[in-house]
């Protein structure tokens, strides 16, 4: 088994079994031990708010101690955290569980995207759709298996089924060689005095911290999409059963075109991808509302799941085109970051919305804020993308 191929099935058992943690068993559980749906939110996101606070450090972490090292930590909290859950008597055990929860997630992120960066100099962007089609692939199938192993208010088997997958997780994390990572010379102190020009660079990088936010802008839609949208058809009318296969087709969208989006933001450049996928995701946001019909409905969210491809599978690959191979870790770490700041939000300030104005208004204005974000990095991106694609062709 080729190194990237082991690389994809760690990721892809890893993510099956954080997200089987989480869906559709979490809010059950946390409801099951006698919690409000006002506090259950809070207790949901305790594992998100650890990823926008421990992605950084993680891949800075990388950078000084190797990828592999900083992979097989995370993989450690994957294989032993879903055993905790079977020891929770009380909500704040469970907090505690999804904080320590939530740091395999935030390690594992950015490291392994760094880690691919790594490896492909050509090529880097498809091979990052490749991986994340990896994780999609878990992402996909945790919430099917993990329903049919929870027995009434009995979370017993979906944990250990969790724990399983992230056993298998850190078994596949432990044939993984080095990966290709650039070594930085000198010792442990010499390597910190690096890392710190490194960060001062990457945090005062106009083009890297627009390329975070603009992730960030896609998963605050995505967030406002994946927890309103569902409401919006149930207020129709819709049954659960019809509304679940369109997040199915979105998925699989993405999944299944990451890889291609990843191509042709290497032979085409970056920028163009990026833009386009935003627009593509306004467009379809906005027409959401409007639309009382199953097929209309399924493609539009298919095509919101192909802007999410065509953004995501490019705003990666410019932050290692735009970072030095040694501080590829905390580059993708600071994206990581302020994608989960953005997807954690999302549902918050759509929800306001909501609840002020109403679905069409509310979809309408994020829809406004992608096309919006995607005409400022258009504009403000141009003479760095094209230096960096120009240094990347020579």
């Amino acid at each position: 088994m080729t190194p990237f191929l082991c690389l994809c099935m760690m990721g892809g058992l890893a993510i099956f079994s954080s997200t089987m943690s989480k869906n559709p068993a979490l809010p059950l559980f946390i409801h099951s031990l006698g919690v409000d749906e006002g506090t259950l939110g809070f207790i949901a996101a305790a594992s998100t708010v650890v990823g926008i606070i421990a992605s950084l450090p993680a891949g800075v972490l990388s950078d000084l101690w190797g990828r592999r090292r900083v992979i097989l930590l995370s993989m450690a909290v994957f294989a032993t955290a879903p055993f905790l859950y079977l020891l929770v008597h009380a909500p704040w055990h469970l907090v505690l569980v999804r904080v320590y929860h939530g740091l395999a997630t935030a390690m594992l992120g950015p490291v392994a995207l760094a880690a691919v960066a790594d490896t492909f100099r050509e090529g880097r962007g498809e091979q990052m759709g490749w991986y994340s089609s990896a994780t999609m692939v878990g992402r996909f199938l945790a919430p099917t298996v993990g329903g049919l192993l929870i027995f009434g208010e009995d979370f017993r088997w979906v944990y250990l089924g969790c724990g399983a997958a992230g056993l298998l997780a850190l078994l596949a994390a432990l044939q993984l060689p080095r990966l290709g990572q650039t070594t930085q010379p000198g010792g442990p102190g010499a390597r910190w005095v690096m890392m710190r020009r490194e960060l001062h660079l990457i945090l005062t990088s106009r083009s890297l911290l627009l390329t975070s936010g603009v992730e960030a802008v896609q998963y605050f839609a995505f967030g406002a999409v994946e927890t309103f949208l569902p409401l919006y058809l149930k207020g129709l009318g819709w049954e659960p059963r019809v509304i679940g296969p369109l997040f199915t087709a979105q998925v699989l969208v993405t999944a299944l075109t990451k890889p291609l989006m990843g191509r042709l933001s290497d032979r085409w450049g970056r920028k163009g991808p990026i833009v386009a996928g935003l627009l593509i995701g306004a467009g379809a946001m906005a027409a959401m509302p409007w639309m009382h019909t199953w097929w209309p409905m399924a493609m539009l969210t298919a095509l919101f799941g192909l802007g999410v491809a065509t953004v995501t599978a490019s705003t990666s690959a410019l932050v290692s085109d735009l970072s030095r191979a040694a501080a590829y870790g905390a580059s993708l770490g600071v994206l990581s970051s302020v994608m989960d700041v953005g997807h954690s939000t999302g549902p918050m300030a759509a929800g306001l919305l909501v609840a002020a104005w109403g679905y069409s208004p509310a979809f309408a204005l994020i829809a406004v804020l992608l096309a919006v974000c995607a005409t400022l990095f258009a504009i403000l991106m141009r003479p760095e993308t094209r230096k960096t694609e120009t240094e990347g062709r020579n």
